[in-house]
């Protein structure tokens, strides 16, 4: 397997679960929960104090409704001290599937095809393909992904978390003028009372906008294995009635660390797409095993 395909998968699996778009229309986003935020004398906001109930009450309320979903983006990653550029469109049928297409030059250089319970690959160049689950990528990357957290990320929801009151902590920071909330991930909570994890904790941090609440950074700490993936959203704007942050920053620490940023183009909501997906016969099946 050559290095770059390798690197492309590699792209296509983690770059793209770091696309955060708090898609809503602007009418609808002026319609609730929009608060006056104000500065005092000492150039602190004034934003009233808001517990864990309420903070994730918000965050679900402002996360987009979608039944389908269209992105396109130009992409840069700096990985291993290289730099590569690379359009990509992501099409998405919510709680059912995705197609992760990357270009070169507008041609299609591969396709990610991802279920609940499957991902395969398909690559024109070399004309490869690979076929695989959750379980192998998760032990290939040394992540811990899974297809409701892909969706959600990618539309700026939060990855499913437990809303208990205890396992909540948040922070009304008025000097940052921010709401930030600090969760666990369900997915680890099971495995820790199952007996299957060990008690640190996977957290997942989200630093929220006061007047929209929209998600401004997003942050997965996994202290067991000594990585996390921090995305900064800017540049939010309305385009095509859709409101979104145009800009996004992915750091990803790990046993290999990788850079990434995406600028959209053009995102579509609720416009069924088709998932055009085929490997031909002639293509070598590839296993693609750790560096």
């Amino acid at each position: 397997m050559t290095n770059f395909l390798r690197y492309t998968f590699f792209i296509a699996l983690i770059a793209f679960i770091g696309f955060t778009l708090s898609c809503k229309s602007k009418k609808k986003m002026q319609q609730k929960n929009v608060v006056v935020v104000e500065a005092d004398t000492l150039g602190k906001c004034r934003i009233d104090y808001k517990n864990g109930k309420a903070l994730t009450k918000y965050i679900k309320e402002n996360e987009l409704k979608y039944d389908w979903l269209f992105l396109k983006s130009n992409v840069t990653t700096l990985f291993e001290g290289e730099d590569k550029s690379f359009d990509a469109k992501v099409r998405l049928r919510k709680d059912s599937l995705m197609l992760i297409t990357i270009e070169l030059l507008t041609i299609d250089f591969a396709k990610v095809l991802i279920s609940k319970d499957s991902i395969k690959m398909v690559d024109y160049h070399s004309k490869k393909y690979f076929k695989g689950d959750f379980n192998y990528i998760n032990d290939l990357l040394n992540a811990d992904l899974d297809f409701n957290v892909i969706q959600s990320i990618i539309v700026g929801n939060s990855a499913e978390f437990t809303d208990e009151d205890a396992k909540l902590s948040p922070v009304t920071d008025r000097t940052n003028c921010c709401y930030k909330l600090s969760t666990e991930r369900k997915k680890h909570l099971r495995r820790i009372e199952k007996g299957t994890e060990d008690l640190k904790k996977a957290l997942q941090i989200m630093t929220l906008d006061p007047s929209t609440f929209k998600i401004t950074k997003n942050e997965f700490i996994d202290p067991s294995a000594n990585r996390s993936f921090t995305a900064n959203y800017t540049d939010f704007k309305t385009k095509d009635s859709v409101y979104a942050p145009y800009n996004v920053n992915i750091d990803i620490k790990a046993e290999r660390n990788m850079n990434i940023k995406i600028e959209y183009v053009r995102i579509e909501k609720n416009k069924p797409q088709k998932f055009q997906f085929n490997i031909p016969s002639k293509y070598e099946k590839i296993t693609i095993q750790k560096k």
